[in-house]
């Protein structure tokens, strides 16, 4: 069973967060909480994503729009990198020279560039 948060303890338990803040990030939709009967909830993972974009805000003093751009790309990259991941699993099923040849054909590529 997934842990859920409610609005207060996720403002308990990131230190640098505030509720206009969290307000902001949902407002912005760059958080998105599950929607229930107790109102708004928050999964572990949404709990690591305010963290971060608690620090980015901080560090590097990015409003709510950049902010907004730099999750997209961060999202972005994790879909890229599951999908890498799953194309890396179908090649290590196929027979070993299917693997040599998109090994080959890899270098070939970097090569080029």
């Amino acid at each position: 069973m997934i842990t859920l948060y409610s609005e207060d303890e996720v403002v308990t338990a990131v230190a640098r967060l505030t509720r206009t803040q969290l307000i902001s990030f949902v407002e912005s939709r760059v958080v998105t909480p599950v929607q229930s009967e107790r109102g708004a909830l928050y999964r572990p993972m949404d709990l690591a994503r305010i963290e971060l974009l608690c620090e980015l805000s901080e560090q590097f003093d990015l409003d709510e729009d950049a902010l907004g751009v730099v999750i997209s790309l961060i999202d972005q990259l994790h879909g890229v990198r599951a999908e890498l991941r799953a194309v890396l699993d179908a090649i290590a099923r196929e027979p070993a020279e299917v693997g040599e040849r998109v090994r080959d054909a890899a270098r070939l590529a970097r090569s080029g560039d």
